[in-house]
């Protein structure tokens, strides 16, 4: 039967991990100890960082980098060694697009071996007869967005209708509502509405609860990065744009639950705004894989002003390309 182990012995076994292969290295540890999530931290007196990365919740590895990084910078390490057993390839990519010596190690048993870096995933693109319906979004009073292939209508950053085949005739067409489940339930209640009214009824309903003052509620609560973007591609003035686009995040989002950042794009100008919520270290190297991916000559952070911290600032800097936090 699975056991669950003590998170606080987890993290001595996991520190004890790592002082291992810090001896294996010849490298001799200070007293500068610290747990990282489900792993451990370490600083060597040649002042190189030394961290282990392990599961945290529903958060692996491959997204613990800004944590491991800010120990660094905490600590002012001279480099740093991440080791991983899982998302090593991920790590080393993302490592790659900073300007501090990052060293990233896949562990094997008690061996190190070097990471190589995991491509970023080549983007889909949507096909015509899904793009054809993108003035049906409008139509019905959404932001038609396009990413990865999919086409969908947002409200104030929530996702309210999507461009899907029909799985039994291989129809395109467009459903209605807030994630898969709610489209399929809508479906079945309302199929034989047309689509334009139905979808006018959602936006209203949906645009009610997410304005400014509207009481706490399920719709309100989702989403939160993408509202922050649907508000400036309607004002971009706080981030120093004239205008921004939607641009595709340099991975597919997998559900509408879990918040993520995204992204947008001023036009001809090579400026990349990257949209957050909540502390999040690893939005940093997220950033780096979307200036990749879009091949900007700039970014920008946004973020609420209450969830950026001076050392999300300091890792911003750390970025070969010029990058800073705008806390709105």
């Amino acid at each position: 039967m699975a056991t669950t182990i003590d998170p606080a012995r987890r993290a001595a076994l996991n520190t004890m991990r790592l002082l291992a292969l810090l001896d294996d290295a010849r490298a001799a540890p200070t007293e500068r100890r610290v747990v990282l999530g489900g792993g451990a931290g370490v600083l060597a007196d040649d002042g190189t960082a030394w961290v282990l990365l392990a599961e945290l919740g529903d958060r692996g590895p491959d997204r613990q980098l800004g944590a491991a990084l800010a120990f660094a910078v905490r600590h002012e390490a001279s480099s740093l060694h991440v080791v991983a057993e899982q998302g090593a390839g991920v790590l080393a990519r993302r490592a790659g697009w900073f300007s501090v010596p990052i060293r990233v190690s896949r562990l094997e048993g008690r061996t190190l071996a070097a990471a190589d870096p995991d491509p970023l995933p080549e983007p889909a693109t949507a096909r015509p007869e899904h793009r054809s319906l993108a003035g049906l979004i409008t139509a019905g009073g959404a932001l038609a967005v396009e990413e990865h292939g999919v086409v969908a209508g947002e409200v104030d950053g929530l996702e309210v209708c999507r461009v899907v085949d029909d799985p039994i005739t291989g129809e395109v067409r467009l459903e209605v509502g807030v994630g898969a489940h709610d489209r399929e339930t809508f479906q079945l209640l309302h199929g034989d509405r047309p689509t334009v009214d139905a979808l006018a009824d959602v936006v209203r309903s949906v645009a009610g609860h997410r304005r400014e003052g509207a009481a706490q509620h399920p719709l309100n609560q989702l989403a939160a990065s993408r509202r922050l973007r649907a508000r400036l591609l309607a004002d971009p003035t706080p981030v120093g744009a004239a205008a921004l686009v939607p641009v595709d995040p340099p991975l597919p989002r997998t559900n509408l639950k879990d918040e993520v950042p995204c992204v947008a794009a001023e036009p001809g100008t090579g400026t990349l705004v990257v949209c957050t919520s909540g502390v999040d270290l690893d939005v940093v190297p997220w950033a780096g894989d979307a200036i990749a991916r879009h091949g900007a000559d700039r970014c920008v952070i946004a973020a609420p002003a209450r969830d950026v911290l001076d050392v999300q600032r300091r890792l911003a800097a750390l970025l070969t390309v010029p990058t800073r936090f705008v806390g709105l």
